[in-house]
């Protein structure tokens, strides 16, 4: 067998242990990677199946995509005990429902930085930002 099936067999295997880590379904977490100064950065982006809205959960660096992806890996075996929960309230523009997502992050920049993940600011208004308690 050629070294990049093993690469390509060992990114399909990280993939599905991150879907399955996180519990989503496929479909709903895309995997997106680009060039980046010689290296790859991997956006994990989750997609809500119920006002199908995207949102970036986090990017990692690597000095390829499967370093990428295992070290996307490791954060989402461990990112409840090092981020604080935070719970954005929003609507899109045209819309009238408004809408709540929750994010992982260090700080309240850092979630909205998330949930303004490829979007235009103006796209999206925010009414409020909370810090959950923390359990």
């Amino acid at each position: 067998m050629e070294v990049s099936n093993d690469v390509h067999v060992e990114s399909a295997r990280v993939q599905r242990l991150i879907e399955e880590t996180l519990g989503m379904q496929p479909g709903n977490l895309l995997f997106d990677y680009r060039q980046l100064d010689g290296q790859v950065r991997l956006d994990l982006i989750t997609v809500n199946p119920r006002h199908h809205q995207s949102f970036l959960f986090r990017y990692e660096v690597g000095y390829d995509k499967l370093d990428a992806l295992r070290k996307m890996l490791a954060y989402v075996q461990n990112f409840r005990d090092n981020e604080s929960s935070y719970t954005i309230q929003w609507r899109a523009r045209g819309d009238k429902e408004l809408q709540t997502s929750y994010f992982r992050a260090h700080n309240a920049y850092e979630a909205l930085d998330k949930l303004y993940y490829g979007r235009d600011l103006n796209t999206i208004t925010v009414f409020s930002v909370v810090l959950n308690p923390s359990s």
